[in-house]
């Protein structure tokens, strides 16, 4: 048994009633390798933005469940490296499917797990979420719970249609479960393409696709359900469509790629929902960073040469999300 003070980490209860209180919301980045991790850390120490580290069941795979805990204490380290002296650095499971996942990563060391029952009935919702509280409570884990569910593929998460969470579910499902934060869907979407082109609009001058609207009413019914309760926002990615482009003039192929409008971001942000999910942005800077050198350099094969600057701009990404979407920078001193 790990428990994740002694890693130098922090859970969610802190930083969430301080980002409902100040109107902004903590970042939520999904990492699977050092470059990835290193881009998190460096952005966050250099804004003084308390941070999320997001870790999927297949990260968990791909990196080693016992390198994550070093990977993770490590971190904590590198900030104070970097001159970031008390850092709020939470390491959360997203997306864990099972009592059993979600307990094993309590006792290497996570400080926040979300159990996601959402494609289960209701009470069944209800019963795994409240297992999964009771156990991770004893260790002063918080948890992540989810009601609705969103469409689109991220790792082993995958859902062909949205269903917008009843405000007039909330009250129970929050109350019986037991849980410290509640991730809601009110339109967004998981993966770089976030929506169907005949969902979207397309711009006349641009002819980009568009997407619709967030549902801000089912988010104003269910913040006065539930006055001051941390709400969360999953498949948060923007898609930057300069990634895009270059990932698609450097031999890349995606197509319609769309995402979450900066600006709905920003509204939702200063809302109940104090924690917002950013994935397929990191992603899609690494990759266009990556694919960028290997077609301008194609003899090049050092790794370093090509991660590095990838690492070099999704610490630009990061930064700019912190400052510009969430608010969340000067934060934490």
């Amino acid at each position: 048994m790990v428990n994740f003070k002694d890693l130098g980490l922090v859970n969610t209860r802190e930083m969430f009633a301080k980002a409902v209180d100040g109107g902004y919301a903590i970042p939520a980045f999904n990492f699977n390798n050092m470059e990835q991790l290193q881009a998190i850390i460096k952005a966050c120490a250099e804004t003084k933005s308390p941070v999320i580290l997001q870790v999927s069941s297949g990260a968990r795979k791909y990196a080693n469940q016992t390198l994550l805990r070093y990977m993770a204490e490590g971190a904590v380290e590198y900030a104070k490296e970097l001159g970031w002296e008390h850092p709020q650095i939470c390491l959360h499971l997203d997306h864990g499917d099972t009592f059993e996942l979600c307990k094993s990563c309590v006792d290497f060391g996570f400080s926040s797990v979300m159990i996601d029952g959402s494609s289960l009935p209701y009470e069944e919702n209800i019963a795994l979420t409240k297992k999964v509280v009771e156990y991770a409570h004893q260790f002063d884990v918080t948890v992540e719970a989810e009601l609705g569910v969103l469409a689109g593929v991220e790792d082993d998460v995958v859902a062909e249609e949205s269903h917008y969470t009843k405000p007039e579910e909330v009250i129970d499902f929050a109350t019986r479960s037991g849980c410290d934060s509640l991730a809601i869907s009110i339109g967004t979407s998981h993966g770089a393409y976030k929506f169907k082109p005949e969902q979207c609009t397309r711009d006349p001058k641009t002819g980009k696709l568009v997407p619709p609207p967030l549902a801000f009413d089912v988010l104003e019914e269910i913040e006065k359900k539930l006055p001051g309760f941390p709400i969360v926002l999953h498949g948060s990615s923007s898609v930057p469509q300069e990634y895009v482009d270059i990932i698609n003039s450097h031999g890349g192929n995606l197509p319609d790629a769309v995402g979450i409008p900066e600006e709905q971001l920003r509204k939702a942000a200063k809302s109940a929902v104090c924690k917002i999910n950013i994935d397929s942005d990191s992603r899609l800077a690494f990759t266009a960073a990556v694919r960028k050198v290997l077609v301008e350099k194609p003899g090049e094969f050092d790794p370093r040469k090509y991660c590095g600057p990838a690492r070099d701009e999704m610490v630009r990404l990061y930064k700019h999300k912190i400052i510009e979407v969430l608010g969340s920078d000067g934060k934490a001193e």
